[in-house]
């Protein structure tokens, strides 16, 4: 079970939810900027506004995040 609620998850813009989705792909943030066309500062801030929003202080956390994120679009889709 994910410590992150579903009303967590509404939090966030689409823009930050596609961010993750990178994230959980192992992309750097540098391959995120890039795919997303933006700066890797731009990507840096989506992701401290995410931390902000989900309440995640560490990276491990941010990475579970975007994994549970990344697992629940995937089951959206099915």
């Amino acid at each position: 079970m994910s410590p992150f609620a579903a009303e967590t998850l509404e939090l966030l813009s689409d823009r930050e939810l596609e961010v993750l989705g990178y994230l959980a792909e192992g992309h750097t943030y540098s391959s995120i900027a890039r795919r997303m066309n933006l700066s890797p500062h731009t990507v840096d801030t989506y992701l401290r506004r995410i931390r902000g929003k989900a309440g995640v202080s560490n990276r491990a956390h941010l990475m579970i995040l975007a994994i549970h994120v990344s697992r629940r679009r995937d089951l959206d889709l099915a």
